[in-house]
């Protein structure tokens, strides 16, 4: 299993932001986590088949509809991650 944290930056809170990071990485088959930050950003941990965290990253890049995404930095990560994906507050 591939593992990597993804910090986005720009409109990305209070446009639902989460609620479709959760969704897309279901739909993905990925387990994780997505919280927002005290800073405006968000970050998520993402783990699953290389394939499906590539296309997760993707995804990410462009954020939903109302968000407006200015930068995507990510990093490897490890440790246990959730059976499912989860928003975190």
């Amino acid at each position: 299993m591939q593992q990597t944290c993804v910090i986005v930056t720009g409109r990305v809170q209070g446009v639902s932001f989460r609620a479709w990071t959760q969704e897309e990485a279901q739909a993905l088959g990925l387990r994780g986590w997505v919280r927002n930050r005290d800073d405006g950003s968000v970050e998520a941990v993402l783990g699953g088949t290389p394939e499906a965290v590539e296309a997760m990253v993707a995804r990410l890049r462009e954020g939903p509809r109302a968000a407006r995404v200015e930068a995507l930095d990510r990093e490897p990560a490890d440790g246990a991650l959730p059976e499912g994906f989860e928003i975190r507050r």
